[in-house]
């Protein structure tokens, strides 16, 4: 008989405490925390690629020296042996120069999957493709239409411009007399990286296109002298587009050969690193140039060889190739490629440009990015093919290359970029600070005057980073020396810059002050904006043109594709100044390190005065960004009480300043609280200068 009392009631289950996250990043930011599944399935699609990885290829290791059996090869007994990729070919041949373009008589033969393969046998213990000499690959597609392209894989095309505007590539298989030998060790990782960037091409006064030597010999001596660590390398990548810039790249492996050869480019790099200079590479795989003739696009005659099919495969603004980051083969292709150049060249590592377009599947186009999470998360919006990509590339670099750095440039934000992928990151050291020179350039073009800027702003905009990511700051790039943009120098003085800018003319209100902010501007972005700097060349000085190459709409002309770097020579100029200022705020940098120091305490932004002051790398900062008022006896606040020196000084006369700071004054320290510090101590300020203390 069953009992009628109730049965006893459960005890109530103990609370459970939530397990904590196997990344990082969630850890450190509870925001993550619904996103914990978007971070942990791109892992999980990351790991399965390393597992496939090694079990069909041997690894990372291998599987990313493809560069040393596709293409071609020259073998120790003297054939030449080549490998491509072309799976939708029916059949295919090497034809060039040593076999007189002959269809048949050097057949390749296709393995399972996809490869194509042939060996020219050596003539008399020679190779039978003799160095320099012209070759293709000539293959018919199963329509039985025959077509010829350019080896994939090919380390040197060049262009004959009388002849046609087509690149053709070509066997670089020089002497061993001939090839240059590395002299130098790469240098130590830079503690924080300050980088030049540079572009070969339009490093000379000349109206021409620059080379790999004029760089060497000119160009590398300069940026040694003013303080840089780390030079970035743009437009090496063969691009049969000049005024692409070098985005348009047509031959992933052959360095442009409008500069000089590849033994030019490794006596460049050589030479960096024996002035101590790191060299990174302006790496573009976001995206393809959209050629058939000279580029990968139609390779094997298919629409989605090396890239999406449809519009899939296509960005509507660039009119150009985007890869399928999800394909084995394409994943060989670029993560070799990455190889070839830290091998090769001896690269230190690389800018990854375009890294907004490859993470989304809107790339960027139409979208602003507020900053809620749920932008960088979900299907429809994000690209997790090219996230898992990276993923591995950055991975593969910093395990095979521990000195290897790399740099994202990305304007959406991205959580845990720079982070490792172990933390649930994307695995980038540092990324771009892609706000700070909007920020700069709005203010100068659409207002108010400096009178009415906005210092709460200018600060909040600096500083606001994400949590332990490192940022590369600047104030301009490459980006607004562009024709369509202004530099900082011309927003500021454009309408003076051709007839006021000699020390025997009137130092007019226009050129004072844009001598004064563009400094000001400079250091505050150095300081406040990151844990790296970057400038573009001749930025530093304020070059006094915009850049545009020769194109059709400007008739072709060099007149804007170069850097006069004769400017600064001359001392009649006023550009020296700028130039010397640049130097000083480096090696200010060098001595303090205030770029490997913990994010600023900022104590003042004073709206009225357009006064900030912080503390940042054990000095103490004074921005006076006021047109007009100079402030004596101005109480500051510092947490180390004790002496002060000034170190720096804007208003220096070498650096084009009024020589109002005397730098031979000592201030000390008054133990009482003042805007949250400890102590204060009183300076003189004058307008429109920065001034920074040693404690």
């Amino acid at each position: 008989m069953a009992s009628s009392q109730p049965a006893p009631a459960l005890p109530e289950p103990a609370h459970q405490p939530k397990p904590q996250s196997r990344f990082q990043v969630i850890r450190e930011d509870p925001y993550l925390e619904p996103f914990e599944g978007a971070i942990q399935h791109r892992t999980d699609r990351y790991e399965k690629w390393l597992d496939d990885i090694r079990t069909h290829e041997g690894g990372v290791d291998r599987f990313s020296q493809g560069y040393k059996s596709y293409g071609l090869h020259a073998q120790p007994n003297g054939d030449v042996r080549y490998r491509e990729w072309a799976p939708n070919a029916h059949t295919a041949a090497l034809v060039g120069d040593f076999n007189g373009w002959d269809r048949a008589a050097n057949p390749m033969k296709k393995d399972d999957f996809g490869v194509w393969e042939c060996t020219v046998p050596a003539q008399n213990g020679k190779p039978a493709i003799p160095h320099n000499s012209k070759v293709k690959i000539s293959m018919t597609i199963p329509s039985g239409e025959r077509i010829e392209r350019l080896p994939a894989w090919a380390t040197r095309v060049v262009q004959d411009v009388k002849v046609s505007p087509i690149y053709e590539a070509v066997f670089w298989n020089p002497p061993e007399s001939e090839r240059y030998v590395f002299k130098n060790q790469r240098p130590p990782t830079p503690r924080a990286p300050k980088v030049y960037e540079a572009h070969v091409g339009i490093s000379t006064p000349e109206a021409k296109i620059g080379s790999y030597d004029e760089f060497t010999d000119n160009v590398l001596p300069r940026i040694k002298e003013l303080g840089y660590n780390t030079i970035q390398l743009m437009a090496i990548m063969e691009h049969a587009y000049y005024a692409s810039f070098g985005y348009q790249i047509t031959s992933f492996f052959a360095i442009s050969s409008r500069y000089g050869t590849p033994e030019q480019l490794k006596r460049l790099i050589d030479t960096a690193h024996g002035l101590g200079l790191t060299v990174l590479l302006d790496v573009v795989h976001s995206h393809a140039s959209n050629n058939s003739a000279d580029g990968l696009n139609h390779f094997d005659g298919s629409d989605h060889q090396y890239f999406h099919g449809g519009g899939k495969g296509r960005h509507e603004l660039w009119d150009s190739r985007l890869f399928n980051y999800g394909h084995h083969e394409v994943l060989r292709f670029l993560l070799s490629n990455l190889r070839f150049y830290m091998d090769e060249y001896a690269f230190d590592g690389f800018r990854f440009d375009g890294v907004t377009s490859m993470m989304y599947t809107h790339h960027g186009i139409g979208t602003g990015f507020s900053g809620g999470y749920h932008e960088y998360f979900g299907d429809e919006k994000v690209d997790e093919e090219a996230l898992v990509y990276l993923m591995l590339a950055n991975t593969m670099l910093h395990e095979l290359y521990p000195h290897c750095l790399t740099i994202a440039e990305d304007v959406s934000g991205m959580p845990a970029l720079c982070r490792t992928v172990a933390d649930g990151g994307l695995g980038f050291d540092y990324r771009l600070a892609m706000a700070v020179p909007d920020m700069w350039i709005k203010l100068l073009k659409d207002g108010p005057g400096d009178e009415g800027w906005d210092m709460g702003n200018i600060c909040f905009t600096l500083v606001n980073r994400r949590y332990r990511e490192k940022t590369i700051a600047y104030c301009e790039s490459h980006d607004q020396a562009l024709v369509g943009d202004k530099t900082l120098a011309f927003w500021l003085m454009d309408k003076e810059m051709y007839t006021n800018m000699s020390d025997l003319t009137e130092r007019t209100p226009v050129i004072d002050r844009g001598l004064a902010l563009h400094k000001m501007i400079r250091l505050i972005t150095h300081a406040l904006g990151g844990e790296g700097y970057l400038n573009f060349e001749g930025n530093e000085f304020g070059h006094p043109e915009w850049l545009d190459f020769p194109r059709v709409g400007n008739g072709e002309s060099y007149q804007y594709a170069r850097r006069q770097f004769n400017l600064i020579d001359d001392d009649l100029l006023r550009y020296k100044y700028l130039y010397r200022f640049d130097c000083a705020m480096n090696r200010a940098e060098d001595e303090f390190g205030w770029l490997s120091s913990p994010q600023a305490y900022i104590s003042l932004k004073h709206e009225g005065d357009k006064v900030v002051v912080f503390e940042r790398g054990d000095l103490l900062w004074i921005f006076n960004f006021h047109p007009s008022s100079s402030f004596s006896d101005y109480r500051v606040g510092t947490d180390w009480a004790g002496e002060y020196r000034v170190v720096l000084s804007s208003d220096d006369a070498e650096f084009g300043g009024h020589a109002r700071v005397d730098k031979s004054v000592r201030h000390f320290t008054t133990p009482m609280e003042w805007n949250g510090r400890k102590n204060w101590l009183q300076v003189y300020i004058p307008s429109r200068t920065v001034i920074v203390l040693a404690h």
